[in-house]
């Protein structure tokens, strides 16, 4: 169970470093326009936005990563950075583009339930 959690984990900070290089420098580039069906005039408009919130996905990989990196006792930077995924998931999910449900917020939401259920199963057998 924790090498599941940790591998989603991982691969939920790995979507953010990606949605940060997508946001912040490829908006408006092809793959970006692609990524995010935006058209060149729209891109180009809030390229300086998407900067933004390219450095808040950036922001939740590395506490993710930091949580990785701490080991046994990274378990609450994990639970924290993936609930402000989940959170942010589900309101980009609402507010922008429902898809970012099933893209950000599910992994994340997965990622959670397996994290406190390692830990718990841990705890178990300590």
């Amino acid at each position: 169970m924790k090498k599941a959690a940790t591998a989603l984990v991982a691969l939920v900070a790995i979507e953010h470093l990606y949605i940060l290089v997508l946001e912040m420098f490829l908006w408006t580039k092809p793959a970006g326009l692609r990524a995010f069906g935006l058209t060149p005039e729209f891109a180009e408009q809030t390229a300086v936005l998407a900067a933004n919130q390219g450095l808040y996905n950036g922001f939740l990989a590395a506490g993710l990563i930091w949580g990785l990196a701490r080991k046994d006792d990274g378990f609450p930077l994990q639970v924290f950075f993936l609930g402000c995924v989940v959170v942010a998931g589900i309101f980009g999910g609402i507010t922008a583009k429902p898809s970012i449900l099933i893209v950000q917020a599910a992994p994340a939401l997965i990622a959670l339930v397996l994290t406190l259920l390692a830990q718990r199963q841990t705890e178990e057998h300590k």
